[in-house]
């Protein structure tokens, strides 16, 4: 039998604990979290159902974890976990699952399906049933330092173009800064302006700040295909290059699993208490406000309307925040009718961005923000999270339509009061 495969089921079977099957204990087979998964909503496919995509593990689990099912082995009436298990259930897996979590808010028994998922996806990805894009981006992200390939090189010719844009210096590598910023990939390739908007921030708000040159990075890809061992050595790179810098928060940047990686599954992973505290950029911004150190101009009259990363809301928390902040600056801001901690998904999410397989699906479950977008008769939808932004954009232009997309950072930058000599 495949080696690799077997590798695959030991993994998986090592990760039904006991919240593992008192999940699979107290399923009550509803239903609900389908009508919660903008897969199922789009498609109608049932194996989209979210506590569908997680069959080889109960299988797994009944086999070994049941009294019926102990006793089926043993006279064979209970089938054992197979490689065509892990090869039908791949695509569901990586391609119609973006970790949102939104079905396990909706579960009537409390069962965290999105935990679930992730952790049967460990099983997965030992048994080399994963994408390859999400197999190249871990590769890479392991000896480049960034899953797109991104070097301190390239970080540093962004940062140029920004010192000369602003007349700003960027600090890197300095000890003794109460903040180290980390970025995603798609921040410093596709929106530059992101790290631009931080930079004027900081300076007007007075915030002692740097980068390190040998932890940049916040994407996490081992988080996303289920890798735990790379993800620990992503989560630990980020924590030594902050410990040697002596700082006292790490900022997570506008990335919503990159925020679920460093803050709440960190300390989990290297296994000890950070010597530093993480914070979101949003929360941050928000703190500067409420302090008085973040002076913003005007009000912006243009209609906008706020998508929630599901992983910086939903899973981490940072609800409000946002809201405050796109108050401060926009007059007429519309809620979605579905928002905050039961906002719907870009669809992009849990890696799916990066599998070039999944693309045709992720379009076509678009109809569901396409949805929401036209209920709100706005035309401007404000983000923070650079991986929703390009899943936004790619919605938005194959669909057609109309809309402006807008880092909620970006458009704080520049509503900055503007002191007398630069005025």
């Amino acid at each position: 039998m495949n080696e690799q495969f077997e590798q695959g089921v030991e993994a998986l079977r090592q990760q039904i604990d006991a919240r593992i099957s008192s999940y699979f204990s107290s399923c009550v087979h509803c239903g609900l979290c389908a009508e919660a998964c903008l897969f199922y909503t789009e498609t109608q496919d049932p194996r989209h159902t979210p506590i569908y995509k997680v069959e080889p593990m109960k299988k797994l689990w009944r086999r070994e974890h049941t009294f019926w099912g102990k006793l089926g082995s043993v006279f064979g009436w209970v089938e054992s976990l197979t490689e065509k298990d892990f090869a039908d259930w791949e695509t569901l897996v990586y391609d119609s699952c973006t970790l949102c979590g939104r079905c396990s808010m909706v579960c009537p028994v409390g069962n965290d399906i999105t935990y679930m998922i992730r952790k049967q996806r460990e099983g997965f990805s030992v048994a080399g049933y994963a994408p390859d894009g999400m197999k190249e981006a871990t590769r890479r992200a392991l000896k480049i330092g960034s899953p797109m390939g991104v070097t301190i090189k390239t970080l540093k010719a962004a940062l140029a173009h920004v010192e000369k844009d602003t007349g700003l210096k960027i600090p890197i590598d300095k000890k003794g800064a109460d903040y180290m910023t980390l970025f995603s990939s798609m921040e410093i390739v596709n929106f530059p302006e992101y790290i631009e908007s931080i930079a004027r921030i900081f300076d007007a708000a007075g915030v002692s700040w740097t980068i390190s040159s040998k932890a940049f990075e916040a994407t996490n890809s081992g988080i996303q295909i289920g890798n735990k061992e790379a993800a620990a050595e992503l989560v630990n790179r980020v924590v030594i290059a902050a410990e040697e810098l002596a700082v006292k928060y790490v900022i997570s940047p506008e990335c919503g699993h990159a925020y679920t990686a460093i803050r709440w599954e960190g300390p989990n992973l290297v296994g000890r208490h950070y010597p530093f505290e993480v914070i979101h950029i949003l929360e941050l911004l928000e703190q500067l406000k409420t302090e008085g150190r973040l002076q913003l101009d005007y009000k912006d009259s243009t209609p906008m309307t706020l998508h929630d990363p599901c992983q910086i809301v939903r899973r981490g928390g940072v609800v409000q925040q946002p809201r405050e902040l796109l108050n401060s600056v926009a007059e007429n801001f519309v809620e979605m009718k579905d928002h905050g901690a039961m906002n719907w998904c870009c669809g992009g999410g849990g890696g799916v961005s990066a599998n070039e397989r999944a693309e045709p699906l992720r379009l076509h479950v678009f109809d569901r923000k396409k949805k929401q977008l036209r209920e709100t008769g706005v035309n401007t939808i404000v983000t923070a999270c650079a991986n929703c932004r390009i899943i936004l954009e790619e919605g938005i232009e194959h669909n057609d339509m109309d809309t402006e997309v807008i880092s909620l950072t970006e458009l704080v930058a520049d509503h900055l009061t503007a002191s007398p000599e630069k005025k």
